[in-house]
């Protein structure tokens, strides 16, 4: 039902102390000096975007950035990088573990399924301009039947028929559902202005500024107040926020309606229709960010981060770099960078890393990160938990679940394998459930009539949203950035995307001194009229 009202009112748009590390040397141009000639930049439009290659052949030092975290964010920062500083950057990508991150599959009985990132939105903009610059191929994620779960009944369900779904909805929730899909659509509409923002250039040194400049004073309101006030504000019933809206924000958070109000807004894009994913999984497109980076993919645990300065040649002044030590199969090491972009969350059972002599000094983040368990299981669902006496007639392929003690998972979804979406299981469905914590088996066995095989992956997927939001600073240091700080608004495939392009952009124009580029206001009026 959702889908399909969702379908016809979208307007779619395109240990003890280590051994003295090994120091590698500061690389430099094979002078020790800084090129000099021209630049070049390069330009093509695609999607309605704007995207830039810069060659540059001016007098930029020879200088190499360093990107921590190979997950979605870090493999972006690394393709945005090269695009604006051009052919003259080494790039390094520390990774600790997989390439991916958070994007990761998992093994059921031979075949392998999304356990993190899942989703892709048609109005992902830049997951899309990866998948056709890297020359993968996308699968469509089929519209199933959602049932909405009060840990003791079923309180909705849809149905096949379109009419049925859309007089259900209105007896039970007035306007609501259709409201809520407006309502929705115009929030969409003004985040889509980032698109436009970055094709021209424009980066925001906070990630308040950047939300401000997309939906001023209303957009920061509701990084300031829970889904639920925000709602009620706009006039939707408190029965709909807690039977329909809650649990989609459990399934796509594992958080009900607390969350702040601007990544609720991202959860229920969640549940619009055409979703697609990358077929193979959509780490897929890390590796391949990483690949048409050209960047060096370095296996290792960064440690710390220390600010240094050196002198330039013998009549030059001191010059700020940045010394990265690294725990790596060959020992601890160090390397030295002009540039860091952190794009992993600086949570100390995520990434634990120290910063030395950095002034002024970089605080610590207390900032919870949300525990989910995802589990794969393959088996027969039992459809009498759910008040069907008759299995053959339970056809949903979602249940969301509201806040309630009974209801000790969050969601449970039937899946497709990432190498062939349309060749499930025959004679029963491979399921994936949501959770704060590992399923028992007393609850596998209340869930499934019967199961063949059970898998989980815990994760620390995202973080505990608990308005009013503060978000990280952005700029660490003065060629020290961090990504992740995007994720105080939302944390979402294309969410790192744009914060790794901005972030691209931001170190790009500080390093070059264009001030007129960074946090501009009134972007959206100044531009409108450009062709």
């Amino acid at each position: 039902m959702a889908a399909e009202m969702r379908r016809r009112m979208m307007r779619m748009m395109a240990a003890a102390p280590p051994p003295p590390p090994q120091r590698r040397p500061l690389r430099s141009s094979p002078s020790n000096k800084p090129k000099r000639g021209r630049r070049r930049a390069e330009s093509r439009r695609e999607g309605g975007l704007t995207y830039h290659k810069t060659l540059h052949f001016a007098s930029p030092p020879f200088f190499i950035s360093g990107v921590i975290g190979a997950g979605i964010g870090g493999t972006s920062a690394a393709y945005f990088l090269r695009q604006k500083f051009g052919r003259d950057v080494q790039i390094d990508v520390f990774e600790k573990g997989e390439v991916g991150g958070r994007l990761a599959t998992l093994n059921v009985e031979g075949k392998y399924y999304e356990a993190g990132g899942t989703i892709i939105h048609p109005l992902n903009l830049h997951m899309k301009h990866f998948v056709k610059e890297l020359g993968l191929s996308v699968s469509a994620i089929q519209d199933g039947l959602r049932g909405f779960y009060s840990g003791e009944e079923l309180v909705f369900e849809e149905s096949g028929w379109y009419i049925w779904n859309f007089l259900k909805l209105l007896w039970h929730y007035g306007l609501n559902g259709l409201r809520m899909y407006l309502w929705e659509e115009e929030i969409l509409d003004k985040f889509m202005r980032i698109y436009r923002y970055q094709s021209h250039d424009y980066a925001f040194s906070t990630s308040e500024a950047l939300l401000h400049a997309l939906g001023g004073s209303d957009f920061l309101q509701r990084l300031n107040q829970t889904m639920d006030e925000s709602m009620q504000r706009a006039g939707f019933s408190q029965k709909f926020i807690n039977e329909i809206v809650t649990p989609v924000m459990r399934y796509n958070y594992g958080q009900g309606a607390s969350i702040n109000g601007f990544v609720g807004v991202v959860a229920l894009t969640g549940t619009d229709p055409g979703l697609w994913s990358i077929e193979g999984g959509n780490k897929r497109a890390c590796s391949g960010l990483l690949e048409a980076s050209k960047a060096q993919l370095t296996p290792g645990t960064v440690l710390s981060v220390e600010g240094k300065t050196r002198q330039e040649g013998r009549s030059g002044g001191a010059v700020k770099f940045y010394e990265v030590m690294y725990n790596s199969a060959t020992g601890l090491t160090s390397d030295s960078y002009d540039i860091i972009v952190v794009a992993t969350p600086l949570h100390p059972k995520i990434a634990s890393i120290a910063f030395h002599n950095i002034k002024p000094s970089i605080p610590g983040f207390s900032r919870p990160y949300e525990p989910i368990v995802t589990t794969f299981i393959h088996g027969q669902i039992n459809a009498s938990l759910f008040g069907y006496k008759d299995p053959s007639q339970f056809t949903l392929s979602d249940v969301f679940t509201m806040e309630n003690p009974n209801a000790f998972f969050y969601s449970l979804s039937v899946v497709s394998p990432v190498q062939n979406t349309t060749d499930p299981f025959l004679g029963s469905h491979v399921w994936k459930a949501f959770s704060a914590e590992s399923l028992t088996k007393e609850q596998l066995n209340l869930l499934f009539s019967s199961y063949d095989a059970v898998e989980e992956k815990k994760w620390l997927a995202y973080p505990h949203y608990s308005p009013p939001e503060k978000c990280p600073p952005v700029i660490l240091h003065d060629h020290m950035y961090y990504l992740n700080s995007i994720e105080c608004i939302a944390s979402a495939m294309e969410m790192s995307a744009i914060s790794a392009k901005n972030v691209a952009l931001l170190a790009y124009h500080r390093w070059y001194n264009k001030v007129d580029m960074i946090d501009q206001e009134d972007l959206h009026e100044r531009l409108k009229t450009e062709l």
